[in-house]
């Protein structure tokens, strides 16, 4: 019988749930949709099915031809089966390359070719859709849908008894994973993992969740095809927490299955959370019950943590807040308590974690590192991914000696607290941080859901709004609540959907402002703009960082 290995300091997807189900197979894992690929299976398994369904489809796509080492690009309708369709691709030595079904056709096909003709797993839905104009024959080596059934692909159902395959483990030092950047800056990067650098993300992770003491429900709203996904399920599992994970990100929704199953621990995207405030005002207090609330892929707003902190029934509940990059794993961290989240600078990202990783501030001009001066941020932990697939010298150029330099630039206080400022592509000159503008004006103004500063397009800095209920923006208040940053421009109105977003529900800055050098001519003003929905808008239902 196959051994399954110990060791923590590698991560094995594939086989990952089979050691959990050693110890905790009744663990229960409750979903709120139906899985595309396994229909049968309903909306509340346990670990060990999990580990079931991982082991059958495993021996399903080597019976389709896929062998170790091979690239299995994974694109579908979004759906919690992704995960098994990832592992079981684990499970056999392919490599599993995870692309967001938000990516358009055209993305897709270029993803494809960087990964010289995969193994693509899809669907139906989007062999039909936005995978119909594509040549796929040419490339990719095999296509296989997890639903219905199409001329040039074979079907998994069709699969279904092929023989047992024993688990094939590769070197913890050969690709394990991919996943791709946030795409805020063009077509996304393949980020290449390992089994060891997995092994180092999850060791960080498994230390922040030995810290809950009582077993908690835990609720996670993630991007599928993000690493953060994988190094979640796999601590969850290992700890026997019960999970539930969510699909559809709308408020109401979410205050109904957080009412039903009243978890202990709430983890989602910065931009889903505060599109959730709306749901504290519901009386049944979703809320109530979560002690310990989790934000690990991008900055997040002091006012949005304090109102969930308050809207928790628990005793001193915790906001852990998360800075780290999809190619480096979790860096610094730092936690919120109700006392202190309101008062908190938003620019603080925490505390790197001793004996795991560390960072260093670094000159931009020849200036010390500062407030008004940032610096670039570089970072070193053992959780850095191998390369970026097919872009080796994009990679390199980011790499010196030990230490990664990101994109991001900040300063570091007398306590030794990293203090982000802002992307270095998203620096406006003027400003000394955009994030630090929507952090104040969003805490000032309840009636809006959304605030982004990106160029306008003769480069001042213009603020696009979002609003509750789309209700028009008060330009006194308005006003007031911008008067110490003069060189503001107009106020953007914007419907909350038409912000071009990522997989993580991150607002694609870069996009953003291209589409507004299209909507207005340098320097037109007015009390304010809104903006009729675009059609060519690809904003992504709410629901980097670190993987």
């Amino acid at each position: 019988m196959f051994k399954v290995p110990k060791s923590k300091k590698f991560l094995y997807l594939g086989v990952v749930s089979e050691r959990a189900a050693e110890r905790f197979g009744d663990t229960p894992i409750t979903l709120d949709h139906d899985m595309d690929a396994f229909p049968e299976a309903g909306r509340k398994l346990t670990v060990a099915e999990f580990a079931g369904h991982v082991a059958e489809t495993a021996n399903r796509l080597w019976a389709a031809g896929v062998r170790p080492s091979e690239h299995v690009a994974v694109h579908k309708t979004s759906s919690f089966d992704i995960t098994v369709l990832a592992c079981a691709a684990a499970r056999i030595g392919a490599v599993p390359a995870m692309l967001s079904p938000h990516l358009d056709g055209e993305t897709i096909g270029k993803l494809l070719e960087r990964l010289e003709r995969p193994t693509l797993l899809t669907d139906e839905a989007k062999l039909t859709g936005s995978l119909a104009g594509l040549p796929l024959t040419a490339l990719t080596a095999r296509v296989v849908t997890v639903t219905g059934s199409h001329p040039d692909a074979v079907s998994l159902v069709d699969l279904a008894g092929a023989p047992e395959r024993r688990p094939v483990l590769l070197d913890p030092d050969q690709p394990a994973l991919m996943t791709h950047t946030s795409g805020t800056t063009g077509v996304p990067k393949l980020v290449v993992h390992s089994a060891r650098s997995l092994g180092a993300r999850g060791n960080w992770q498994d230390k922040v969740v030995s810290l809950i003491r009582k077993r908690e429900t835990a609720a996670m709203h993630v991007s599928y095809v993000h690493s953060r996904m994988y190094l979640g399920l796999a601590v969850l599992q290992m700890r026997g927490m019960p999970m539930v994970f969510l699909n559809d990100g709308d408020p109401a929704h979410v205050a109904d299955m957080l009412v039903r199953h009243r978890p202990g621990v709430l983890e989602t995207h910065p931009n889903s959370f505060l599109e959730w405030e709306s749901m504290l005002d519901d009386p049944r207090r979703p809320i109530s019950n979560v002690k310990y609330f989790n934000s690990t892929f991008d900055a997040i707003h002091p006012s949005t943590m304090h109102k969930f902190l308050h809207a928790s029934d628990r005793r001193a509940p915790v906001f852990l807040q998360v800075y780290g990059q999809s190619e480096c794993g979790p860096l610094a961290a730092r936690t919120y308590r109700r006392r202190n989240a309101l008062k908190a600078d938003g620019r603080c990202q925490g505390y790197p974690t001793p004996g795991m990783t560390k960072y260093r501030l670094v000159s931009r001009g020849g200036a010390k590192p500062s407030r008004e001066t940032p610096g670039y941020i570089d970072v070193a932990t053992a959780g850095r991914a191998l390369t970026y697939y097919g872009e080796q010298e994009r990679f390199d150029k980011q790499v010196v000696g030990e230490w990664w330099r990101g994109g991001d630039v900040g300063y570091r206080t007398k306590w030794g607290c990293l203090h982000l400022l802002d992307r270095e592509v998203d620096v406006i000159p003027g400003i000394e941080s955009t994030l630090e503008i929507e952090d104040a004006v969003l805490h000032k103004l309840d009636e809006l859901t959304e605030l982004v500063v990106v160029p306008g397009p003769d480069k001042r800095p213009v603020p696009v709004v979002c609003t509750r209920g789309d209700e028009p923006l008060d330009m006194e208040r308005w006003q007031a609540a911008v008067a110490d940053w003069p060189a503001l421009g107009a106020p953007v109105r914007r419907r909350l959907s038409e912000l071009p977003r990522t997989a993580t529900a991150k607002i694609r800055r870069l996009e953003l402002a291209r589409q507004l050098a299209e909507a207005l001519t340098p320097g037109e003003t007015g009390e304010e703009t809104e903006h009729e929905e675009s059609e060519n808008t690809a904003a992504e239902p709410t629901g980097a960082h670190a993987g």
